[in-house]
C-alpha cells in the first residue's frame, strides 16, 4: 500500500534521498569509454580489409593499357583532365556534367544580355532584357483598338451571312 512520509511535525514530507549525480557520470564516462573503443575497433577492420584487399588484388592484364596514372593518388582537376585527355580515345563525351551545365547557362545568360540580329533583312535585333523592360514600362503595351478585333470578325461573319441572305430574298 502506499505510505505517506512524515517529518515528525504532524504534515506530509517529501522523499529526503536524491539521485546521486556520481551514477549519472559514470554512466557517462562509460560511454565515451565504449564510444571510443568501437572507433578503434571499426577503425582496424578497415585497415585489415584494405590491407587484405591490397594484398590478394588480382594482377592487371597484360593486354590492358598501361596509363601510368597510380588510382589512389588524388591531383588537381585541371591535371586530371589532362591525363584523361592524353590517356584515354576521343570522343571524350563528358569532363564534368556540372561545369558543361554552368557553361551552358553562362552561355544563356550572355545571350539575353546583349544586342544581336536575329533576322537582318526584316530588321529584327535582340537587345538585353533589361534594356527591353526599361523601354516596355517606357512605351506601355501596344493596345488593340476596341472596334478592330469586332471588325474583322463582323466582316468575315457578313460576308458568310450575305450569301445566305440573298438565297433567302431570292426564295421570296
Amino acid at each position: 500500500m502506499h505510505e505517506t512520509l512524515e517529518n515528525g511535525h504532524g504534515r506530509d514530507s517529501f522523499e529526503q534521498e536524491d539521485l546521486s549525480p556520481l551514477g549519472i557520470f559514470y554512466f557517462m564516462a562509460g560511454l565515451a569509454i565504449v564510444g571510443v573503443l568501437i572507433y578503434f575497433i571499426v577503425m582496424g577492420m578497415y585497415r585489415f580489409l584494405d590491407a587484405y584487399d591490397r594484398k590478394h588484388q588480382t594482377p592487371p592484364n597484360p593486354m590492358a593499357v598501361q596509363t601510368g596514372v597510380d588510382a589512389r593518388v588524388t591531383m588537381p582537376f585541371p591535371e586530371a583532365l589532362s591525363k584523361i585527355d592524353q590517356t584515354f580515345p576521343k570522343p571524350v563525351l563528358e569532363h564534368s556534367e556540372m561545369q558543361q551545365f554552368n557553361d551552358i547557362l553562362e552561355k544563356q545568360d550572355q545571350t539575353l544580355a546583349s544586342y544581336d540580329w536575329v533576322d537582318k533583312d526584316k530588321g529584327v535585333v535582340r537587345i538585353p532584357i533589361d534594356k527591353a523592360m526599361e523601354l516596355l514600362a517606357q512605351r506601355g503595351l501596344p493596345v488593340v483598338p476596341q472596334g478592330a478585333g469586332q471588325a474583322s470578325g463582323a466582316g468575315a461573319n457578313e460576308t458568310k451571312a450575305k450569301p445566305a441572305a440573298k438565297k433567302a430574298a431570292a426564295a421570296q
